[in-house]
């Protein structure tokens, strides 16, 4: 009954001979997911590196909720300054304090300073790629935002 249901649902419906406006691929397989970019912090300022800390990133949590980063979601953050690449998870820090703390064992791979690239990926079904639109913050040297968008611009060779 229910696989019955799920290629009903799956295939793309005709209508008098003609298929819908939605892509092919926007029919297949709904238990599908694809890893997409939800949320970048852009040239973040590194303002604690804390190695006796419990672990994960502290990040003020007005970048948080601008950004859509959830407390404990994990995170992937690239060193710009030095070339490191690592995993932890975001904890909140104080609204309006601008701090983004790298602890732990992480500590190790951003100093005070370092400029990083936070980003948090999720996993998205076809159906709801064709909406998707990552939050993207670009902050300056003080951790303010000076500009957002949902889109990064193609590369010019």
């Amino acid at each position: 009954m229910l696989s019955a249901f799920l290629s009903l649902i799956c295939s793309p419906p005709m209508f008098f001979g003609i298929m819908p406006t939605l892509p092919l691929k926007a029919y297949r397989n709904p238990s599908l997911q694809t890893q997409m970019l939800k949320a970048k912090l852009h040239r973040a300022r590194v303002t604690h590196s804390e190695l006796d800390y419990d672990g994960s990133c502290a990040i003020d949590s007005n970048l948080l909720d601008s950004s859509g980063i959830r407390e404990y979601e994990q995170i992937q953050i690239y060193n710009i300054n030095n070339g490191e690449r690592f995993t932890t998870y975001a904890i909140r820090a104080e609204a309006g304090s601008r701090v983004i703390s790298i602890n732990g064992a992480a500590a190790h791979k951003a100093a005070v300073g370092d400029r990083v690239i936070i980003c948090a990926y999720a996993a998205y079904s076809d159906v709801e790629l064709l909406n998707h639109k990552p939050k993207l913050l670009y902050l300056d040297e003080g951790n303010f935002v000076i500009r957002t968008s949902n889109t990064i611009p193609v590369q010019a060779a």
